[in-house]
């Protein structure tokens, strides 16, 4: 642990470094009143460069996100795929970034940083949706892709999403290899930087703007697998991006598709990096979507949709009764995958894909089909890379893949999370639907009747502190050293422990366990937080003649009795 003399040594030495006068001025305020704590929070570390790119709240210092942290970060990536990729600096490296607050100067300084390395930029004209950027990664024919966003995150934070070559979101051993060459960069004010109209001129920057959105939006429009649209019966949406970037790309794919009756929420509609009617940008989050709900209410929508604030992912609320009904991540990516699979072409080998802790039904309906499984770890980036692996050395079609975090991806348009393409598609099989006069809830229904009713839920045991986390290690090593053999009265039929070297997955601090009875149980620290994560799942028929909301509660009580049963073994 660094002493507070060497603390406010690291924190003079970045605040020369500093070109943002908003960081510079907070950071002389910390070092003129010798704030411990604070030189401490931004300067005992730096932020960790992972799986998911680099992510923090905005302010100044290494474990902030800021400008300095941008320029260090882009070095280090340049260096590695210039060491990766023979052809790099001619391929290039495209960067997106979203409507929150300094994501447009990150991107930017990534610009200027690549340019200097002598990479070749692919740089958005404006804001896009985190897909559009691994759409442009391959449609560019580019070594790398940035997007710089933090999803879902509160207004604060801003972060760094990395692509690699194959439009796919980077797994390891690239973030360990990023990570090192991060470790070897020169501080900030030594990188060099380009200037960015004369690497226009000079054609080692080109900005990607209409012609590659009206591209991507084709192949959002080739997703299609409806009948005649002349057919189709008027459908009403109501929309809300969450005050993300999404709109116009949504609103432009519905259009195609020939969804006339679309009411996107104004008050929530442009890119705001403050979100300034949600708490929480985040469409799971209680009260994201009271405004587009209140608006449905009003047009009498057919279906409501919400992407999170970088368009990747699709939450959905259906009618019931006078009010909507929020779907589960789980029950958007059955409907899909039910849809696509029903109605689309089968003389092929077919591919679905999901993580271990979304639903088991996804499988199970996927061998009554005949249709090949694919599960993973937890992350888009495993769905998207493990989908490519198959269909590389087995052959076949990728037809949708879903996290139940409300993620999914259709076909090999975007190899990551889509919820544009996502959001024209439901909207596609709402007309469906509707058109056979069917609803949403009903084919739900029909397919629990066919399948079981499979019910989910996910509790944290949080833990804080050091202490915390110790227990949480713990509670691990002593469920490995002593694996139950029944969880709540039910027989464990089967486990796996995917740190063991033995897993036909890559290593990860994961527990599972198949019970008698279609139960599941699911364990893993959180990455991110001093949390013990527990997944819980049940399966329950459904009598041919039982009142469905029968076989509901059945369930719910049921999996309340595994959660509490498995819980009290954390004690």
């Amino acid at each position: 642990m660094a002493t507070s003399s060497e603390l406010l040594d690291r924190a003079r030495a970045w605040l020369d470094d500093d070109v943002d006068p908003e960081t510079r001025s907070e950071l002389e305020d910390i070092i003129e009143r010798n704030d411990a704590s604070e030189l401490e929070d931004r300067f005992g570390d730096r932020l960790q460069f992972g799986t998911a790119g680099i992510r923090g709240v905005l302010g100044a210092g290494p474990m902030r996100m800021n400008r300095m942290m941008v320029r260090r970060v882009s070095a280090g990536l340049a260096d590695y795929v210039i060491q990766k990729i023979p052809d790099a600096r001619k391929r290039g490296i495209v960067i997106g970034y979203d409507g929150r607050n300094k994501s447009r100067v990150f991107a930017e300084d990534a610009a200027r940083v690549f340019i200097g390395r002598g990479l070749r930029v692919f740089l958005s004209s404006d804001v896009v949706p985190t897909p559009v950027v691994g759409f442009a990664v391959l449609k560019t024919g580019a070594a790398a892709g940035v997007m710089v966003t933090a999803s879902h995150n509160p207004p604060e934070y801003n972060g760094y999403k990395v692509y690699w070559e194959n439009g796919a979101q980077i797994v390891p051993p690239h973030d360990e290899g990023i990570s090192g060459a991060i470790d070897q960069s020169v501080r900030a004010g030594g990188i060099p930087l380009a200037e960015l109209e004369e690497a226009r001129r000079q054609g080692s920057l080109s900005f990607i703007g209409d012609e590659l959105e009206s591209a991507y939006l084709d192949g959002v429009a080739g997703l299609s697998i409806s009948d005649d649209r002349s057919e189709r019966p008027s459908t009403c949406i109501a929309y809300t991006p969450l005050h993300g970037v999404a709109a116009r790309f949504v609103e432009a794919a519905l259009a195609r598709a020939g969804f006339e009756t679309v009411h996107s929420e104004p008050s929530q509609r442009e890119p705001d990096g403050n979100f300034p009617t949600v708490a929480f940008p985040n469409p799971e989050e209680d009260g994201a979507m009271d405004n587009v709900l209140a608006l449905a209410k009003r047009v009498g929508a057919d279906v409501v949709f919400a992407n999170d604030p970088d368009g990747d992912r699709l939450a959905v609320a259906i009618p019931e009764g006078a009010d909507y009904r929020m779907l589960t991540g789980d029950q958007i990516g059955i409907l899909l995958a039910d849809y696509l699979l029903s109605r689309g072409a089968s003389d092929e080998r077919r591919i679905v894909a999901t993580t271990i802790v979304s639903s088991q039904m996804l499988g199970n309906m996927a061998r009554a089909l005949g249709v090949d499984y694919v599960e993973t770890l937890t992350g888009f980036k495993w769905i998207a890379n493990e989908a490519l692996r198959e269909v590389s050395q087995n052959g076949g079609r990728f037809v949708m893949g879903y996290e139940e975090a409300l993620g999914y991806s259709v076909g090999d348009l975007v190899r990551d999370k889509d919820g544009v393409s996502a959001t024209a598609i439901f909207a596609e099989l709402v007309a469906d639907l509707k058109a056979r006069g069917e609803t949403v809830a009903a084919r739900l229904e029909a397919l629990y009747r066919r399948h079981g009713f499979y019910l989910t839920q996910q509790h944290s045991l949080t833990l804080p502190g050091a202490e915390g986390l110790a227990r949480i290690g713990d509670l691990m090593r002593r469920f490995r050293a002593s694996p139950p053999e029944a969880i709540g009265g039910y027989r464990v039929l089967d486990r796996y422990d995917l740190a063991e070297a033995a897993s036909d997955r890559p290593r990860a601090d994961v527990l599972g366990y198949y019970l008698e009875g279609q139960r599941r149980v699911i364990m893993r620290p959180s990455g991110t937080e001093p949390k013990l994560k527990s997944y819980y799942e049940i399966s329950e028929p459904v009598g041919d003649d039982e009142d469905f909301s029968e076989a509901v509660s059945r369930a719910r009580r049921r999996l309340a009795e595994l959660r509490e049963a498995h819980q009290a073994m954390l004690v």
